[in-house]
């Protein structure tokens, strides 16, 4: 038996809400639930069969071992790519004011993960979505361009 856990950021109830919601529809049963800490909720299910929905799963970190797509993941995402990219994003991203000396001051989009792997899903996916991203440093990925920022706005926005 497998557990799938999910450490979720409290003062983000919607996330919370959408991450119960998913685990619903693909096990059909909704998960467990827990506070983990004062600014912590667990969302936790077992099953037998994430592995087969998450063959990327291994012993080790993450970003130390491949983190490769399968063919129907690949499928999905090329059929999706919004929501994958928003996922990522609520899970290691964020949107912030980005400002300069001179007084400005525009919205962009961060992504930082140590994995080289999913960092690649992730600007693959926003490739597919036409969004241009830059690197910034070895961790981080930026999405800076207006036009861009309101692409991602429209499906992603502020986490509520």
């Amino acid at each position: 038996m497998y557990k799938l856990r999910l450490s979720l950021d409290a003062k983000y109830p919607q996330i919370i809400r959408d991450a119960v919601a998913s685990i619903t529809e693909v096990r059909g049963r909704p998960p467990g639930q827990r506070l983990a800490s004062s600014n912590c909720v667990e969302v936790y299910a077992y099953w037998r069969q994430w592995v087969c929905h998450f063959p990327q799963h291994g012993p080790g970190l993450k970003h130390r071992r491949p983190i490769v797509l399968a063919d129907w993941q690949r499928e999905l995402v090329e059929r999706w790519p919004d929501q994958l990219v928003r996922g990522l994003i609520e899970s290691d991203g964020c949107r912030f004011q980005n400002t300069g000396r001179c007084g400005w001051s525009n919205p962009r989009y961060s992504f930082s993960n140590h994995s080289a792997d999913i960092h690649g899903i992730f600007r693959e996916a926003c490739d597919h979505l036409g969004v241009r991203w830059t690197e910034a440093k070895p961790y981080t990925t930026y999405v800076s361009r207006k036009a861009d920022v309101a692409r991602l706005d429209t499906f992603i926005g502020a986490k509520s």
